[in-house]
């Protein structure tokens, strides 16, 4: 088929223009521009169909799928730099924290049109217990979709109200939407539960970190949080860490871990980072979870933190070391 060129060269030159035969006369013009005209449809319904599949690759490197997978790989976040997740938020509002602190989450079993529904929320102390909940979108129906971050489409904390028995899990989700872990909360009080997720439903992406209480009934004492340090020692890991968190600007904070004789020991990536550094505040547990700079900084793992507010917080560091995740923890002081 001739090009473009060729056609419209051929047409000024009084050539028969898309190879139709020329027909002169009345009769003829009609006949000319009837068939021109019938070629012209075909041609638009043409560009139609090219047009969609332009957008299909465009989109997704081909023709776009019919359905969307279970659980999409695509990270909400730019991964390329440190984040944090805070309160519940659209695409795009997410960061680093700013001049007012960074944003907390954690605090609210409903947001942005979902809502956090454990199926059970009283437990036994120190017995296995398998914990249920769903994401239920505007309608009441459990949210089935969600973008895969830092590894995971949902990451699960448990805190007693007193900063203590501090875990982080990752619960499977059923075809129906009901999320299920196995967990064990050693000791009477109150608990609360925090699902840090990014949901995909009716078209939108909502950035969620939603709380729910659970209780574990028996005699309850609550203990105070440490003094604030700056070395802190688990599975005979020694984790120090340098910089002072502050409200009016996002300040760095770097985790060293030594072992036991004192010499730097190499950290593995972990769920897709370095470490990953919970920020829990006394009084309402108010959420922020930090990621960190893709690469070491001399050995450390370097985070960005602006404290939400002036108050008592226990950070909480998670990080691998030959095949073993180890956690830290410190109490801080931010006036």
């Amino acid at each position: 088929m001739p090009d473009d060129k060729h056609e419209a060269g051929a047409e000024d030159a009084g050539e028969p223009a898309f190879g139709l035969a020329r027909r002169d006369g009345p009769e003829g013009s009609g006949f000319r521009f009837a068939a021109i005209g019938a070629l012209l449809i075909v041609v638009l319904f043409a560009g139609y169909g090219l047009g969609r599949l332009n957008t299909g690759s465009a989109a997704g490197g081909g023709p776009a799928a019919a359905t969307s997978p279970a659980v999409p790989s695509a990270s909400p976040f730019d991964e390329s730099q440190p984040h944090v997740h805070g309160a519940t938020a659209p695409i795009g509002a997410t960061g680093v924290g700013g001049a007012g602190g960074a944003a907390v989450g954690g605090l609210s079993l409903s947001g942005g049109g979902l809502t956090l529904t454990p199926l059970i929320t009283t437990f036994d102390a120190g017995r296995s217990q398998r914990l249920d909940f769903t994401i239920n979108g505007p309608n009441g129906a459990p949210v089935t979709t969600y973008a895969v971050v830092h590894d995971r489409p949902l990451h699960l904390i448990l805190i007693r109200r007193d900063l203590t028995g501090f875990q982080h899990l990752h619960p499977v989700m059923a075809a129906d939407g009901t999320w299920s872990v196995d967990i064990t909360l050693a000791a009477p009080g109150s608990y609360r539960m925090i699902a840090d997720f990014t949901a995909l439903f009716g078209g939108d992406q909502v950035v969620s970190s939603l709380g729910s209480d659970l209780t574990v009934a028996g005699d309850y004492a609550p203990l105070i949080v440490p003094d604030p340090v700056r070395a802190a020692t688990t599975d005979g890991f020694t984790v120090g860490y340098e910089g002072t968190p502050a409200t009016e600007s996002t300040q760095p904070l770097l985790m060293t871990v030594t072992d036991g004789a004192g010499k730097p020991v190499t950290v593995e990536p972990y769920l897709g980072a370095y470490g990953h550094l919970v920020v829990l505040r006394q009084g309402d547990l108010g959420y922020v979870h930090v990621h960190p700079e893709t690469q070491l900084v001399d050995g450390k793992v370097k985070f960005w933190l602006a404290a939400p507010s002036p108050g008592t917080y226990r950070m909480f560091f998670d990080f691998q070391v030959a095949g073993k995740v180890s956690t830290a923890a410190w109490t801080v002081v931010v006036s």
